[in-house]
C-alpha cells in the first residue's frame, strides 16, 4: 500500500527573496484587490516594492496587510496637514536640533532603532504635526529595507525636558492619529516602544495614548524611568547605544547627522510620495 508523502514544512514567506513565486503571487494578489476594490492611489503604490512592504508588515496574511493598505491610504488622504509635505528642507532646523537619531547598526533581532530626545523640542517653534512628519518621513525611508520590512522597528524615547508647553500639542486630535497610524495605518511592525527619564507630568498624556493603542502595542511599551541604564540595555546592547546614554556606539550626534544626509538626499522620492497640501 502506497503510504501518503509527508506533509511538507509550511512556507516561510517573510524569508523568501523578492522574486520568489510564493511571494510574486502574493503581490499580485493584493494588487489585483486593490484594482477591483477600486482605491484611488498611485500606480507607484501598486509597485512590487510598495506592495511588499504591507505583506511582509503582517507576515503575508493577505487580509491583515489589506486592511493597513486601506488604513494608509485612508489617512494620508485625511491627514494632510502630515502627508502633504514630506519636505526634509522643511524641517531641517527641527532636524539640526539632533531632535532625532537612526542607530548605526540593528539590535539583535534585526530590528531598525530609531531614537527621539524631547529636549530638543521647541514647542514655541515647532509643531506636533512637524515632529509626526519626521517621524513619517524616517518610517518611510527604513521600511524600503527589506531587513526592516522583515525584523520591524523599535524606537527609543528619552522623555527629560518633557513640559507642560509640550503637552499642551499632543491634542486629542493628534492622540487619534498617532494612535491610528501606530496600529492598523502604517505597514511596519512596531517591535518595541522605550520610554526613559519619563515625568511625572507625562503620564497623563501617556494614559490617553494608551487608550487608542491595541493591546499588541501596548505590551510592547516599555517604561525604564530615570534608572534607565540596566533596563534599556537588557533590550539593546552597550555596543548599540549612543555614549550619551551609557552606551559604545559613539555620540548622539553621529547618528542624528547620518540621518539628516539619509533624508536629505532622498527629499525627491519623500516628495514623489507626498500628498499635495
Amino acid at each position: 500500500m502506497d503510504q501518503d508523502p509527508p506533509n511538507s514544512p509550511p512556507v516561510n514567506f517573510n524569508e523568501l527573496p523578492d522574486d520568489s513565486p510564493h511571494v510574486r503571487a502574493a503581490i499580485a494578489a493584493l494588487r489585483c484587490r486593490a484594482v477591483e476594490e477600486n482605491l484611488e492611489v498611485r500606480q507607484s503604490d501598486l509597485s512590487d516594492a510598495r506592495l511588499i512592504q504591507f505583506l511582509r508588515c503582517r507576515d503575508f496574511d493577505s487580509n491583515l496587510a489589506w486592511k493597513v493598505f486601506k488604513n494608509y491610504h485612508k489617512w494620508k488622504k485625511e491627514y494632510p496637514e502630515i502627508t502633504g509635505n514630506l519636505h526634509p528642507p522643511s524641517v531641517l532646523s527641527l532636524l539640526q536640533t539632533r531632535y532625532v537619531g537612526l542607530l548605526k547598526e540593528r539590535d539583535p533581532c534585526g530590528s531598525r532603532v530609531v531614537f527621539y530626545r524631547i529636549a530638543q523640542w521647541d514647542p514655541k517653534i515647532f509643531t506636533a504635526y512637524d515632529l509626526f512628519r519626521v517621524s513619517i518621513m524616517v518610517s518611510e525611508l527604513v521600511i524600503r529595507e527589506p531587513d526592516t520590512q522583515r525584523n520591524g522597528v523599535k524606537t527609543i524615547f528619552d522623555l527629560q525636558g518633557w513640559k507642560f508647553a509640550h503637552a499642551f500639542q499632543i491634542t486629542p486630535a493628534v492622540i487619534r492619529k498617532i494612535a491610528f497610524v501606530l496600529t492598523d495605518g502604517f505597514p511596519v511592525k512596531v517591535r518595541g516602544i522605550h520610554l526613559i527619564r519619563e515625568p511625572l507630568i507625562f503620564y497623563h498624556v501617556f494614559n490617553l495614548i494608551k487608550h487608542f493603542l491595541s493591546e499588541k502595542v501596548k505590551a510592547r511599551i516599555h517604561l525604564h524611568g530615570n534608572n534607565f541604564t540596566h533596563g534599556l540595555q537588557k533590550h539593546f546592547p552597550v555596543s548599540l547605544l549612543p555614549e550619551e546614554y551609557n552606551g559604545e556606539a559613539g555620540p548622539f550626534e553621529e547618528f542624528s547627522k547620518n540621518l539628516i544626509d539619509l533624508l536629505m538626499e532622498s527629499t525627491d522620492y519623500l516628495q514623489s510620495i507626498s500628498l499635495p497640501a
